[in-house]
């Protein structure tokens, strides 16, 4: 009898699967700012003619270059979290959530680099992104996307918040 992972019913069902979890954070990607209301008689600013109003974040040309490295690694994390869930690896997806994302991550990157240098409000924004992270993890063990996916969503919302008001900027 074929195992299970090579019948041609099961793959067929595990890349629908993969559609479906492909397809729904894709909408939540797109819809997370449905909520903001755009009044029609504001024309919109074109974003390439806007000028950046983020706040700077002045740091030395090595800890600029390590924060971004922790920015990206986040990026990766959350790659790779979205492929965990694709293949329906929930623990995996859990333990990188967890230990990438969550509070874990967020003492080893205060450990590394000067709170002093980043205002109080990217402080309240990094805990929101890291309980954000939390409460992702604390949903997976259930397998369920309807609760997994929101919590997701959530998580993206604090990285974006973060990205819209801040910047680094290399103190020369």
């Amino acid at each position: 009898m074929p195992s299970k992972c090579c019948s041609p019913l099961y793959a067929g069902r595990k890349t629908g699967y993969r559609a479906v979890i492909l397809g729904g954070l894709c909408a939540l990607v797109f819809t997370s700012c449905s909520e903001v209301e755009h009044r029609p008689e504001a024309p919109r600013p074109d974003p390439i003619l806007t000028s950046d109003t983020r706040q700077a974040i002045p740091l030395s040309a090595s800890a600029g270059k390590e924060h971004r490295a922790v920015m990206l690694q986040h990026l990766e994390t959350v790659q790779v979290i979205v492929n965990a869930l694709v293949d329906e690896d929930y623990e995996l997806a859990k333990g990188l959530t967890e230990s990438h994302l969550g509070f874990f991550m967020h003492r080893q990157a205060m450990a590394q680099q000067q709170p002093e240098n980043f205002p109080p409000a990217y402080h309240d924004l990094a805990m929101a992104h890291h309980e954000a992270a939390e409460a992702l993890a604390g949903v997976m063990p259930t397998k369920d996307l309807k609760q997994i996916l929101p919590k997701f969503n959530n998580l993206l919302k604090a990285c974006v918040a973060c990205h819209l008001e801040y910047k680094v900027k290399d103190r020369s």
